[in-house]
């Protein structure tokens, strides 16, 4: 069965080049790490540590120099000493270089005047791992680091075939150290990730790289430091579901595996199909479906049982082994192999849709009364007005449901009126109304529960994975926050998946038509806003507080001054600095609490700059280009009139915003009845 191999390498000490701080502490801890993970070998170079033993004649030279690494990479891997289906790791965490479209490494010796050569080529690190005979080769590179930074530009930014490389940084960007954690940011997400367990593992590259993209950002901006964002190259994309650590994957994790495997012996690609089914036993031994094709494979590579599958002549099954995966459809490897029971994992294929629509399984509706309050133009409130509403709720399991409001379709003009301040032009009214068909959206904005509840019984990720608890603010009944725009969708896909229920984020239209309930003045409450009826900020300002310990707060916004925390002739308003519990305010005539302030709410719709430009039937604007998606509803640390029912923002779709800011609430598509 498969094994996994690792080699460290920490340089905080340089002969020609500014030293680092922690790049050996960084090393140290993976070599910890894997240790503790098991693996078979680990081999450690810095300064101080142990020689490395050699497989025959004296041990090896463990200091980080030009000739040690070159030594220990010549003679380690002059012949192949590993399996196909083992894993050989290779972490380095120094200062590294990028010169026209190659990436080096810089040992301690480095002479910065000469990189060509006294610093070594990843690809040259890469091919002489590639002699060991293991099948999959992963890079951790924390390279770039000067003056806090890791000095380059991106090294680690090589596509290189066969093989999963992370790297610290992007292009034009540096790799920084954190004095306050005593490692570099993208080591020390890399470690909280590799350490995570059960469910919400990091097991896959696909959850690594999902995890490395959220969490090195948010420790730079905690502590101060400009944007980095790892990268992760897999070659072929295949490997982006490739089981890097087998203790810690879960069965569900095999299922794209399994797939492969079979699709591998369907098309005749024996040899890979084996390694494949040895990856499987590495997570789990007892895996009947593994060890019936371990048994069965090797009799069809020497051509029993009439099988015209035979290794190609002069080819050995082993060589034969290290072929690329040649993908082929799905839906043709089940119908040739007739394995009708086989489960595709991330299949997003739902049983009781029609034509998009609700058909079953059937809810239950029931005939809710809401008090809908409204406030004069200086914020005095008027009587409350009883209204019916239709509503259902969506059972997500512990004890948690989704209460979603049943709205009738209809005409409405969006945009802000005549007169209304701010008086932007993406806000202006539309010259001609838009016509929505009923739908269903839910009462609050997502809450943390229901996230989680979500998250535990659809765990498998469907494009984009999911951290479990991603709030800054922690309370089950407060709005699960810190989203991106494609979490919030895959949430929305999984949610599809669980109530066979075709679910999604609001089109802006939708959002807006809901907001309103029917109303034409600036909030659904009235012409202004009070404390009492919405959490936003009321101090003055545009943006308050702060976001991962960093004060954000300004005057201005689009280049609007908002100096005041009062809306109109409204009451000055209180700051509260946080988001509160989901329906802490009264809902509009929808049933729908906290359109107004609270967290921003995702939509479906790119960025338009023109109510004009947006389909006439309500449904989502998606022009090819462009990856800035729509945010409705402002927020907690938001002035009033940010968080008007024609208030419009945007955010590219795979940023989760500020911190504690952007949250979301879904749809559900119905028919009319």
């Amino acid at each position: 069965m498969g094994i996994n191999r690792a080699i460290c390498v920490g340089i905080n000490r340089y002969d020609n080049i500014k030293s680092l701080e922690f790049a050996r502490q960084d090393a140290e801890a993976l070599t910890s790490f894997f240790k503790s993970a098991r693996f078979s070998d680990v081999d450690l170079f810095c300064d101080g540590a142990e020689p490395i033993k050699a497989d025959f004649g004296h041990p090896l030279q463990a200091a980080p120099t030009f000739i040690n690494l070159r030594r220990f990479l010549r003679v380690r891997f002059d012949q192949s000493f590993l399996n196909p289906s083992d894993n050989l790791w290779f972490f380095f965490a120094g200062h590294g270089k990028r010169i026209g479209e190659v990436d080096y490494l810089l040992p301690s010796d480095v002479d910065p005047g000469n990189v060509d050569e006294t610093a070594i080529p990843v690809r040259d690190v890469v091919e002489r791992l590639r002699r060991s005979g293991a099948g999959n080769i992963v890079l951790l590179l924390d390279a770039c680091r000067n003056e806090g930074a890791r000095d380059g530009q991106g090294a680690g930014l090589e596509k290189l075939k066969g093989t999963v490389t992370l790297s610290s940084c992007s292009a034009s960007e540096f790799s920084y150290e954190i004095p306050e954690l005593g490692h570099g940011a993208f080591t020390y997400g890399l470690l909280e990730a590799l350490a995570l367990t059960g469910k919400h593992n990091c097991a896959t590259v696909e959850r690594l790289d999902s995890y490395l993209q959220r969490r090195v950002p948010d420790v730079c901006r905690q502590y101060g430091k400009p944007i980095q964002t790892p990268c992760t190259y897999a070659e072929p994309l295949s490997k982006q579901k490739f089981i890097l650590l087998p203790s810690a994957a879960e069965p569900g994790d095999l299922e794209p595996l399994k797939l492969d495997a079979f699709q591998a012996e369907a098309t005749g690609d024996l040899p890979l199909a084996l390694q494949l089914w040895w990856r499987v036993l590495a997570v789990d031994p007892a895996d009947a479906t593994a060890q019936a094709a371990i048994l069965r494979i090797p009799g069809k590579l020497r051509g029993k049982d009439g099988d015209k599958a035979t290794p190609e002549s002069g080819a050995s099954w082993l060589d034969r082994l290290r072929a690329p995966l040649s993908i082929v459809s799905r839906r043709q490897l089940l119908a040739g192999l007739g394995l009708a029971t086989i489960v595709i994992a991330g299949s997003t294929k739902l049983v009781g849709w029609k034509n998009g629509k609700v058909k079953a399984p059937a809810v239950n509706v029931m005939t809710t009364y809401v008090d809908v309050e409204t406030v004069d133009a200086e914020g005095n409130p008027l009587a409350a007005v009883t209204q019916r509403i239709k509503s259902f709720a969506e059972d997500v399991g512990a004890e948690t449901a989704i209460e979603m409001s049943m709205l009738p379709g209809g005409d409405f003009q969006m945009g802000a009126a005549i007169g209304e301040w701010p008086n932007k032009t993406a806000e202006s009214r539309r010259s001609f109304p838009i016509h929505i068909t009923p739908f269903a959206i839910s009462r609050t904005a997502i809450t943390q529960q229901q996230w989680l509840s979500v998250c535990d019984r659809h765990p498998e990720t469907l494009r984009w994975p999911l951290l479990p608890e991603p709030s800054s603010f922690e309370g089950k009944n407060l709005p699960v926050e810190t989203i991106s725009w494609q979490e919030a969708v895959e949430f929305c896909d999984r949610l599809s998946a669980i109530t066979k229920r075709r679910y999604r984020l609001p089109t802006e239209a939708e959002w807006e038509y809901a907001c309103r309930a029917g109303t034409t003045t600036a909030f659904h409450f009235g012409p202004t806003i009070t404390s009492t009826l919405a959490n936003y900020c009321g101090e003055g300002g545009a943006v308050c507080g702060t976001s991962f310990r960093r004060d954000v707060a300004t005057l201005s916004y689009d280049g609007v001054d908002y100096p005041s925390g009062k809306y109109a002739g409204g009451p000055p308003g209180v700051f509260k600095g946080e988001t509160m519990p989901v329906a802490s305010y009264p809902p509009n005539g929808f049933g729908l609490f906290d359109m107004h302030g609270n967290v921003w709410e995702h939509c479906m719709d790119k960025w338009a700059q023109r109510l004009d430009w947006l389909p006439s039937d309500g449904t989502a604007f998606q022009p090819e280009n462009g990856d800035m998606r729509v945010l409705r509803g402002g927020a907690w640390s938001h002035n009033p009139a940010l968080c008007r029912s024609a208030s419009r923002d945007r955010m590219p779709q795979d940023s989760s915003g500020w911190e504690g800011r952007v949250g979301f609430r879904v749809v559900c598509e119905i028919e009319d009845s």
